[in-house]
């Protein structure tokens, strides 16, 4: 018994001491305490597989049983469905076997047992996937002793863990021992006792094992392999691209305020549904400008224009923006001006020809203001035409002289019509002397039609 307690104590040691390794798997340490009964009818010739021997297995008054914890043993889980364990046993024998002649127990005086086994165990409910009901093969050997005599044995074992709950269960198991020495009879040995199985850690504690939680510092579910949903909208945190608010799993997790797909935090216009293409902002009149921008949101217009219709002020057809005219009804070719007709030309120059100047001289008299002033009003219909003022004279007197009057009266036209609002980029001037006569320069009217001043449309 003194060998015994030194056992125990130094399995028990093993037990703490290994332990601190073990917390990077998941309850990797099992203990089981419990009583043992020994069996000693297996012996002699034959034994263990004579032919009665299973009628005596059951058969409770060849057992001795101390009525007190008598068993325990540890084991650790190695992999792949195996572990492997200690154990330590004492009991009092008070029958050895059987009577060969009348069958009957064979009494003896109280006598100390006590073993100390090591076996390999395969669990055979872990390769069938059976979570509660557990049974399994071992073999191994140890040193059992009676009084004072001892001898090796090798051991076969089956058994079976009922589990209640994760960590607890109830153990039952049979082990059949071989003696090598002739001394020890072969013999059973059975036990019953709780199973407590531990050492897994779970830093976390979310009830996930370190070893199988892929976030063991932060709390998280089970169906997130521990991993955490902190917005509980079925998307671990890590693939949730706004963990803190619940969102839709096609938005990775965002949410959708106004349901047009469109996560709020993409979305410019996140209370009003709206198109994808304008960040989820509305265009009721689908001119590509969103609402918020339109200043004409129910009429499709031109961004550019603030997405309102192009104005056409004059209703010639040209938009104001293309218009150079853009008061004035003129046509598309040319650019929504009006274009100068020949009769309008026409009159243009009959105007011309009643401008008035001093004799030989280049000064316009006074009373051809009004005929000038017709002229500018003419001039200011066409904005974008351009003129040039054509000065004219007779043959009488030298060429030479002819011209530069010519050219100065020309100029001296030009002059006013700038004075007088047109704009210069819109005139020219030029003198052409007695180059280009209209009529006879032989008679007094003739010569008269030859002195003036015309005012051509530039084409």
């Amino acid at each position: 018994m003194k060998n015994l307690s030194r056992l125990l104590f130094a399995m028990l040691l093993v037990l703490v001491c290994s332990n601190a390794n073990a917390q990077d798997k998941n309850n990797p340490w099992q203990i089981n305490i419990g009583v043992n009964a020994v069996d000693a009818y297996p012996s002699g010739d034959g034994a263990p597989f004579s032919e009665t021997i299973f009628s005596k297995f059951v058969d409770t008054d060849n057992w001795n049983v101390l009525p007190s914890l008598s068993t325990i043993t540890v084991s650790k889980y190695i992999g792949d469905g195996f572990s492997f364990g200690i154990g330590g046993s004492l009991n009092k024998i008070e029958n050895w076997g059987e009577d060969p002649t009348t069958g009957e127990a064979l009494p003896v005086d109280d006598l100390s047992y006590y073993a100390a086994d090591g076996t390999i165990k395969y669990n055979v409910g872990e390769a069938l996937d059976w979570k509660t009901f557990e049974p399994f093969l071992g073999v191994g050997g140890g040193y059992t002793w009676i009084d004072e005599v001892g001898a090796g044995t090798l051991n076969g074992t089956l058994g079976v863990n009922l589990w209640f709950s994760e960590n607890i269960g109830l153990t039952i198991q049979s082990s059949y021992k071989h003696a090598f020495e002739d001394y020890l009879n072969t013999h059973f040995q059975h036990s019953v006792g709780i199973a407590i199985k531990f050492g897994g850690a779970d830093a976390d504690d979310d009830g996930i094992y370190d070893k199988d939680d892929a976030c063991p510092d932060v709390p998280g579910l089970e169906a997130f392999n521990g991993c955490p949903d902190t917005d509980a909208d079925g998307i671990e945190d890590s693939k949730d691209s706004c963990p803190n608010e619940a969102g839709l799993a096609e938005l990775n997790g965002c949410p959708d305020s106004d349901g047009d797909g469109i996560a709020d935090k993409d979305d410019k216009c996140p209370t009003v549904a709206g198109l994808k293409s304008l960040g989820g902002c509305p265009d009721a009149d689908g001119d590509g400008v969103t609402d918020a921008e339109d200043k004409c949101p129910n009429t499709p217009g031109a961004a550019a224009n603030n997405g309102c219709p192009w104005p056409d002020t004059d209703g010639d057809g040209v938009l104001d923006k293309d218009d150079k005219c853009p008061d004035v009804v003129g046509t598309v070719a040319n650019n929504g001006c009006p274009e100068v007709t020949e009769e309008v030309q026409k009159t243009l120059n009959e105007y011309a020809k009643t401008i008035l100047f001093d004799t030989g001289r280049s000064t316009i008299k006074s009373q051809s203001e009004s005929v000038l002033e017709d002229i500018i009003k003419i001039l200011n219909e066409y904005p974008t035409a351009t003129f040039t003022v054509e000065g004219h004279t007779d043959s009488i007197g030298r060429e030479s002289t002819n011209q530069k009057l010519s050219e100065a009266r020309a100029n001296s036209v030009k002059d006013y019509l700038i004075s007088h609002g047109v704009d210069t980029s819109r005139l020219s001037a030029i003198g052409y002397g007695e180059s280009k006569p209209i009529d006879t320069n032989k008679s007094r009217s003739g010569r008269a039609n030859n002195r003036r001043v015309e005012i051509n449309l530039v084409k």
